[in-house]
């Protein structure tokens, strides 16, 4: 059964055509663009001040220009998938449809969607080059349509809506940043330092606290002298002062401000006398908010309190920054790694280990639940106040208490990944 074309199909076919190449340069425009970054954007404006600059203005206003590509995007593929089928119809009567879709699905999708992106990303800054002129015409015509579409979905989604256009998920930049640093496009300690902020604002002042029994403090009936013997003993800059107990902090000494009483002849003082007005957060609350607080009020120290309003540690700006950064070390701070391997391949490591560290640290996935430290992973699977010689299997990893002082576990052998089997979750040694 011969096929009979009329002129209207084939003007239909031509249309087709001309959309599936429209289609093809929107798709390879889409990545270039949002493969494009601030940088690179710069570069390329410095050597061709026409073409890169303009490349540099849409990148600099890639919500507006980014979400009238899409639109035009998304105008293209459904006029040209609509007239694919009319065309299969014509031309093939009843199973036209399920040609149409086999053009659309298969074929059509490999030339305007696969192989101009795959171009594009081999060739990010030549086709963004290329494709810049159009994408910012299309950001002219279609600026507002594309304004007036996400308005009304703002509307109809709860929360946020989409005011700020098209997201991109953490993960997703973690992924970017990993591949950056494999092809050795960024530093492996830019990808750390990209890792960190990330979690920086995911982490809660408990993580990062310096707990209880490990504050320095004085009493509010010590001395200004007394004072500068313990801050120069320890080699700390501010210490809290305790009134009845370690849940009643009444302030917080600065070591210069004692320095400076002590000089001034007043070391027989109590050292409330000098004592600054104490800073109390939550343990709850985001190191990142925590952050921007503490650089408002010009402040370096905070008193972390816990829910039923008593002392639960003390955080500092370098706890924060470490949290950024990596660890930030000084002539006060002990010389000793906290994860100490061991020639058959356990680790020492202290209670007070953050697990999340220990995890990056030894490759483990040990659970981050009701717990922060490594001691509170096991006195939580334990079951009651561990003593020296008690283990527990997480996930196939032994925990074997080596120290306790008091009621804390102050040092833990971390054993090779192993079968649980044949050991009891709780099983004291």
């Amino acid at each position: 059964m011969g096929w009979v074309v009329s002129g209207t199909d084939l003007w239909l076919l031509v249309v087709i055509l001309v959309l599936v190449a429209v289609a093809a340069v929107l798709a390879a425009s889409e990545t270039a663009i949002t493969r494009m970054t601030r940088s690179r954007a710069a570069a390329l404006a410095e050597h061709d001040p026409r073409g890169g600059g303009r490349v540099r203005r849409i990148v600099d206003n890639l919500e507006r220009d980014l979400n009238a590509v899409y639109l035009a995007v998304n105008i293209t593929q459904t006029v040209q998938a609509a007239l694919v089928g009319v065309l299969a119809g014509r031309l093939f009567g009843p199973i036209g449809v399920a040609v149409g879709i086999f053009l659309n699905v298969v074929v059509l999708f490999t030339l305007a969607e696969a192989a101009p992106k795959t171009w594009a990303l081999q060739h990010t800054e030549r086709a963004a080059l290329l494709t810049a002129p159009l994408v910012e015409g299309i950001g002219r015509l279609l600026r507002w349509p594309a304004r007036a579409l996400f308005g009304v979905a703002n509307v109809v989604l709860p929360g946020k809506g989409l005011k700020k256009g098209p997201f991109v998920t953490e993960e997703e930049i973690l992924a970017l940043a990993e591949e950056a640093a494999e092809a050795s496009v960024i530093e492996e300690s830019e990808r750390e330092l990209i890792e960190s902020i990330i979690d920086f604002g995911d982490t809660v002042v408990r993580e990062i606290m310096v707990p209880r029994p490990d504050v320095v403090a004085v009493d509010d009936d010590a001395t200004v002298t007394g004072t500068v013997e313990v801050a120069i003993s320890r080699g700390l800059s501010r210490l809290p002062v305790y009134g009845e107990s370690s849940d009643d902090v009444v302030g917080i000494v600065y070591a210069k401000d004692a320095f400076e009483a002590e000089r001034a002849g007043r070391g027989d003082r109590p050292v409330t006398e000098v004592a600054r007005p104490a800073h109390f957060v939550p343990e709850t609350k985001r190191v990142s908010e925590l952050l921007a607080e503490m650089q408002a009020r010009k402040t370096h120290i905070a008193v972390v309190v816990d829910e039923y309003g008593g002392t639960a540690g003390l955080v500092t700006m370098e706890d924060l920054l470490e949290e950024l950064v990596g660890e930030i070390h000084d002539e006060f701070d002990p010389a000793a790694a906290e994860v100490e391997r061991l020639s058959d391949g356990a680790a020492l490591v202290p209670g007070s280990l953050n697990l999340g560290d220990l995890n990056e640290e030894l490759d483990l996935s040990l659970p981050e639940g009701n717990w922060d430290t490594v001691g509170g992973l096991v006195f939580g699977t334990l079951g009651r106040v561990p003593v020296a010689g008690d283990s527990v299997v997480v996930d196939g990893v032994r925990l074997r208490v080596e120290r306790v002082d008091g009621r804390r576990v102050t040092r833990v052998r971390i054993e090779a990944r192993e079968s649980a089997a044949g050991a009891a979750g709780g099983e004291a040694g």
